[in-house]
């Protein structure tokens, strides 16, 4: 699965493998399976849909498509590509020796920057250094709330380019961080139906302790019932800066 995406922090999507299921508030309301539901109910058989995403149920089936491994290597032009838009490449069903191979991928097509989120940030550590990680990946955990800040941690302990954190959906405040190490924040609030509001004073307070790390800060969308229904202004401005991967600071 590869499409153009309409996120505003990347140009396209890469599945290599699809289905996720909960593991955090930030779950609750998942896009993904929203939209798997969707996908299967027109046909798709790449979505196994399977429990409620508010409980520990199984969400939607973990799937792998080595048939889609092929795909970047396809495009000529080069692209930024959110990978597993629809899934978590470290979710514990997706086999490391899987990960190896997406990454070989990655690593085999430098003109591509590849953005990778995870929610597990505790398996990415665990097997980080079974990974070839070539300099075009940038590696990010969410964090939505205060309870996740050890994902923080883990992500440290990963050899990125880029290390980033997506505070996405924003369900709480996120005081004094520690962004020693971290490249990029996005922040943003949540979309759809029974979306959580998200307070101004906690996306101005990631902004200003970026400024003060040196960490480049990503305004996405206020969310409402539509992801472009609140804008995205924040103190009458857009925030889109982007990171400079660790290797070109170096040069």
């Amino acid at each position: 699965m590869a499409d153009k995406s309409a996120i505003e922090w990347t140009e396209a999507t890469w599945n290599p493998t699809t289905g996720c299921d909960r593991i955090s508030a930030g779950c609750d309301n998942c896009y993904a399976l929203t939209l798997a539901r969707r996908l299967k109910a027109m046909g798709s058989g790449k979505y196994q849909v399977d429990g409620d995403p508010r409980t520990s149920g199984p969400g939607f089936g973990v799937t792998l498509h080595p048939d889609s491994l092929d795909v970047p290597r396809r495009w000529r032009e080069p692209r930024t590509v959110f990978v597993n838009s629809m899934s978590d490449l470290f979710h514990a069903r997706v086999p490391v020796e899987y990960v190896q191979r997406v990454f070989a991928v990655m690593h085999e097509t430098p003109r591509h920057t590849y953005q990778v989120l995870t929610k597990r940030a505790a398996r990415l550590a665990k097997v980080s250094s079974q990974l070839d990680w070539p300099p075009n990946v940038w590696m990010g955990v969410s964090v939505e709330d205060g309870g996740q800040r050890a994902r923080i941690d883990h992500l440290r302990e990963v050899p990125a380019a880029v290390r980033f954190i997506s505070a996405e959906p924003l369900l709480g405040p996120l005081p004094d961080l520690e962004l020693d190490g971290i490249d990029w924040l996005i922040a943003g609030g949540e979309s759809g139906s029974g979306c959580r509001p998200m307070e101004p004073a906690w996306v101005a307070d990631l902004r200003d302790q970026c400024g003060q790390a040196g960490t480049a800060f990503f305004f996405k969308q206020w969310g409402g019932r539509t992801p472009k229904a609140g804008g995205r202004l924040l103190d009458g401005r857009t925030w889109d800066e982007m990171p400079t991967p660790r290797s070109l600071v170096a040069a």
